[in-house]
């Protein structure tokens, strides 16, 4: 039984091991929108790929950001690294997806930033 199990398991997986992924391109940068919760004041903040601004309390930096090759208005995602200024410290860093801005979010109590796509 576990051997059938097991060749069952493997013939799933050796199935979709071959399937395609899809392929993404590079944007030239991207406009993300940080929200201070404190003021309730939204603000859309465009980077080029590279760049850093300042969003209140926070230095945000865009790494670079990328989106899907066959859809370029489909779902945009971008490496950005967010650091507090009055500490010094990074409080964020890494992927995060226009689609599903909770899946990897800056926590943060007074301030909210996500991407919202890439700039082509």
């Amino acid at each position: 039984m576990r051997a059938a199990l097991g060749l069952s398991l493997w013939v799933c997986l050796a199935a979709t091991a071959g399937t395609a992924q899809e392929q993404a391109a590079v944007g030239q940068g991207a406009v993300l929108r940080g929200l201070d919760k404190v003021n309730g004041q939204a603000q859309d903040i465009e980077l080029a790929n590279g760049e850093a601004t300042e969003f209140g309390g926070l230095t945000v930096r865009l790494g670079e950001c990328r989106y899907p090759q066959e859809n370029p208005e489909g779902d945009a995602y971008a490496f950005v690294t967010i650091s507090e200024r009055e500490r010094g410290r990074e409080v964020f860093s890494g992927w995060m997806l226009a689609s599903s801005p909770a899946l990897n979010a800056l926590e943060h109590p007074r301030y909210d930033v996500w991407v919202l796509r890439c700039n082509i």
